[in-house]
């Protein structure tokens, strides 16, 4: 199989969740030609869309105060810089692309002003929300406005396979005859193999300037709140080409997600407990006190922390998230709709019964390491979201800075492009290898395919999850060594596929992070090193 077509463009943005819609939207407004490509079938199946608490917008003290707790929950690990852009950008932005540009029907009190919430390690209520479906909200307000937009190419159902870097994807033969091309001393980005899921040909995207937004890592786990799409592939994409990657071991595990049979990945938001709701073991008593004194409005690890080691105690597979008890019914159907709507349909009552909840794997705090321009080490290539670490985040993110970090870095990330594209030229396509692929296996065993995720999602959750020791660590690292070697020979035998692109990158993501993760001694955040047992 080869690539049959090359398309040109001026970017080529890669993800469309909040960031890369943010980025593309900036991009086109200045009339620069934009391919915005998606793995899933939809624009709306993204991290984004399972963002239910809110995003920051500004309260009282802000921004000195809320650099003061981002700092503080970083645990010292953040990028002061970073943290000072996001907390004095971040409400500017939201103003003028959220509100104005977008008009995001944010929730309003009954005076008819916005309405701001309060979640864990805030010191203050500045969290703006559209009920409890801000990221839903959000998404689909960007993707009404692109793809009313004539300079933006919307390709849906494409999977990254890899990006193409000159001088490694060079066409030397072809050199010779264009003798105006100067092969660049540093790696240059100038674009990415996509396979066509619904053709199943591979297309060669050639562009001016690259843009990563491929979002997280959670499908890594055994159990996350992510979307089916997080599972590493732009991050390994990026290593491949020669891309730095920062704090990988810092995964953020979401203490309360749904626990139940019939489904894996519906949160809780925390903003339920910020409006008082109160986690409780199974005999009914408070526990978080136990573990930290603001009890189950103490930071994202520590919680999650608190109702592991609960459930242990308990032999419990969940502890309960109690709101039926301290917010009134009517607050909860009209602050948390969609919470109320799911739990009922699968039993739950939440206006008179405690929620079973569990943590669950939610944010990857590392990435592909960027500037305050969303640029990393390899020329024109950029990253923006959740696969990038831009240090606001450090060893454990606050509450509600990721949708606002998307939207900064994504409209930082549009500006230096428009500044700097004219300066570019778009390589020859002749000049790039077109993707060939031999091999004469078409079929593949769907059972090799699960069975090899599955044991991802074992070695991860159970050795690289919430709490970890050096044994652990070693361990995952040697089994996942293991398993990538057979999965290496088998990806190089077979006819491509989503599939098996997902199941190489996300056994290169989780080594990303296990290695990482062994490689820091120290307990910081949500990297929780444990004393061995043995």
């Amino acid at each position: 199989m080869s690539s049959d077509k090359v398309i040109k463009t001026d970017v080529l943005v890669i993800g469309s969740g909040m960031a890369g819609c943010t980025v593309a939207l900036g991009l086109a407004e200045e009339k620069i030609n934009v391919a915005l490509v998606t793995r899933s079938q939809d624009m709306e199946e993204t991290n984004t869309k399972y963002a239910q608490g809110g995003i920051i917008y500004k309260g009282k003290g802000d921004p000195m105060l809320l650099e003061k707790d981002i700092l503080k929950a970083g645990n010292g690990v953040s990028d002061k810089n970073a943290v000072k852009i996001l907390a004095r950008e971040g409400p500017i932005n939201v103003e003028n692309v959220l509100i104005k540009k977008l008009g995001v029907k944010f929730t309003k009190d009954e005076k008819g002003n916005l309405h701001l919430t309060k979640e864990a390690a805030h010191s203050c209520r500045r969290i703006l929300h559209a009920a409890d479906q801000t990221g839903k909200e959000i998404e689909q307000a960007f993707i009404n406005k692109l793809k009313e937009n004539p300079f933006i190419k919307i390709y849906t159902n494409h999977t990254l396979i890899d990006l193409l870097t000159s001088p490694y994807h060079l066409n030397k033969a072809e050199i010779p005859d264009y003798r105006e091309f100067a092969i660049p001393k540093k790696t240059t980005c100038v674009g990415a193999y996509m396979l066509d899921n619904t053709s199943q040909k591979v297309k060669s995207f050639i562009a001016k300037k690259i843009v990563l937004a491929t979002g997280g890592v959670g499908q890594l786990f055994l159990r996350t709140c992510n979307s089916e799409i997080a599972r590493g592939d732009g991050l390994v994409a990026a290593e491949r080409a020669g891309a730095k990657i920062i704090n990988a071991e810092f995964i953020q595990f979401h203490p309360t997600s749904l626990y139940h049979q019939d489904i894996s990945n519906f949160l809780v938001t925390e903003a339920m407990r910020g409006e008082g709701a109160q986690l409780k073991n199974k005999k009914g008593e408070l526990f978080m006190n136990k573990y930290d004194k603001r009890g189950s409005l103490a930071p994202r690890d520590i919680v999650t922390r608190g109702i592991f080691e609960e459930m242990l105690k308990e032999k419990s597979p969940h502890v309960f998230l109690d709101a039926a008890s301290y917010i009134s019914t009517k607050k909860i159907k009209k602050r948390f709709p969609n919470i109320y709507k799911t739990c009922l349909e699968y039993g739950i009552d939440v206006t008179k019964k405690p929620i079973p909840v569990a943590p669950t794997a939610h944010y990857f705090c590392g990435g592909v390491k960027v500037d305050e321009f969303s640029r990393t080490n390899i020329n024109n290539l950029y990253a923006v979201g959740e696969v990038s670490c831009t240090g606001v985040h450090g060893a454990n993110r606050l509450a509600s800075t990721s949708l606002l970090e998307c939207l900064v870095w994504g409209v930082r990330c549009a500006k230096h492009i428009t500044s700097s594209i004219n300066k570019s030229k778009l390589i020859n396509e002749r000049l790039v290898l077109p993707w060939v692929y031999t091999h004469k296996i078409t079929k593949i065993d769907p059972a090799l395919i699960w069975q090899d995720w599955t044991l991802i999602k074992l070695i991860m959750w159970n050795y690289v999850g919430i709490i970890r020791t050096r044994k652990r660590l070693q361990r995952a690292t040697e089994d996942l060594l293991h398993l990538k070697k057979e999965i290496d020979q088998f990806y190089h035998g077979v006819f491509i596929s989503d599939e098996l692109i997902g199941l190489r990158n996300g056994v290169s993501a989780a080594l990303i992070l296990a290695k990482a993760a062994l490689k820091n001694n120290k307990s910081i955040g949500c990297h929780f090193i444990k004393k061995d047992y043995f």
